[in-house]
């Protein structure tokens, strides 16, 4: 028992310490997303060149840090005219650059780790769109539309189906602080902690078990711990593999990240962890039954190798200008709860979504909960052009 008492004491320690950075992420979050209506990002998804990249990617930076939610909204998007690439792009930067994680890696692994965020996501980004141009042809996105159209169930259908954004006319100002403003913002709030739950129960509850009980031994055994060499060219490569194995994703996987930087990985292998909650199993058979199974081994394949190859740079960048991480300064949040800047942070943001989850239930939350894993929406749809703005030869 006091074996299952330590792994439930580390998850908890991290859960308080990362409590008022989630509800505040989710806040932003919240409130970017009641405002950007969902036609305006299909509208400037359109085509894969730079200028609908980048739209995608500052929507996904705005947009759900679930990774299940992303990737159904993802084909959402694409069945109503987005660009797969584009699509792709919003997936990767609503899970890897949005506000929420990189606020928690501040807190649970250092300031390094969230400049790396941002430094890799957009070297992800780049790469998968060089690539989809090389790999993908115009059978295979005739074929991946042809599928999503069918509108195959995944998970979190209903959730990436509802368009929450105000409806109200006016300035920003004027619609966010309206009575709208403030029912749409709870109800994107409240959503979104609905879809990530289980996967940041799960990453802080495997983290502790992990921390807890598994040897340091075994991880430096398993990352070529003390062979500086082999140890940055082996993490990125089994980072991402870690993270498919683990069944955890979106957020949760950086409590996971703390235990394995803790044990040896290399500081690139971290980052390509991370990157990889796209790419966990169950994810990968959702991607079989949107775009079918010839696309899926494409997205894995492209998915990995960008990933890798971030963990790569990362390693390079740090390295070049000693921004590398101290691994000595890696700790695992003590157990217990005191009176500092942490618990003072708890209770205000506490009190703001308990708020914000007040307005939801008295505006028909309740009905949105029951909706939110629901079949998807338009099945009947045409289906979406095969982007032949790729330009294939």
């Amino acid at each position: 028992m006091s074996a299952i008492g330590h792994a439930l004491s580390l998850a908890g320690s991290m859960t308080w310490e990362i409590l008022w950075a989630l509800i505040l992420g989710f806040f932003l979050s919240a409130v970017v997303q009641a405002v950007v209506r969902r036609a305006t990002v299909i509208r400037l998804m359109g085509h894969d060149r730079p200028r609908a990249l980048v739209a995608a990617t500052g929507f996904g930076m705005a947009s759900s840090s679930c990774s299940y939610a992303a990737v159904a909204l993802a084909r959402s998007l694409y069945r109503k005219g987005a660009n797969f690439t584009a699509a792709m792009a919003f997936e990767i930067a609503s899970t890897n650059l949005v506000i929420e994680l990189g606020v928690i890696m501040f807190l649970l692994l250092g300031w390094q780790f969230t400049l790396a965020e941002f430094i890799g996501g957009p070297i992800i980004i780049v790469l998968v769109a060089l690539m989809f141009r090389v790999v993908l042809r115009e059978r295979l996105l005739h074929d991946a539309a042809e599928q999503a159209v069918k509108g195959v169930a995944g998970s979190m259908e209903g959730h990436a189906a509802m368009d929450m954004s105000i409806q109200t006319q006016g300035s920003f100002g004027h619609r966010l602080s309206s009575a709208d403003g403030f029912t749409s913002v709870s109800h994107v709030f409240v959503m979104e902690w609905a879809a990530i739950w289980k996967d940041l129960v799960a990453g802080l509850l495997i983290a502790g078990a992990i921390g807890a009980w598994v040897p340091d031994a075994f991880w430096q055994g398993l990352f070529l711990d003390g062979h500086p060499v082999l140890s940055a060219i082996w993490g990125p490569l089994i980072g991402p593999i870690v993270a498919m194995l683990s069944f955890v994703c979106s957020i949760g996987n950086v409590p996971l990240a703390v235990v394995l930087w803790s044990g040896g990985i290399s500081f690139g292998g971290v980052i390509s962890f991370i990157f990889a909650d796209l790419l966990i199993l169950p994810i990968l058979n959702i991607y079989r039954k949107y775009y079918g199974l010839k696309m899926t081994a494409v997205i894995t394949g492209v998915f990995y190798i960008a990933m890798v190859a971030a963990g790569y740079a990362v390693e390079l960048i740090f390295g070049l200008t000693g921004l590398t991480p101290d691994r000595a300064s890696a700790r695992m949040p003590e157990a217990g709860i005191t009176w500092n800047y942490t618990t003072w942070l708890n209770i205000v943001f506490l009190i703001l979504a308990t708020l914000l989850t007040l307005r939801f239930f008295r505006t028909g939350g309740r009905q949105m909960l029951a909706m939110m894993g629901g079949a998807p929406t338009g099945g009947g749809a045409d289906p979406p052009a095969p982007n032949g703005d790729h330009h294939h030869r």
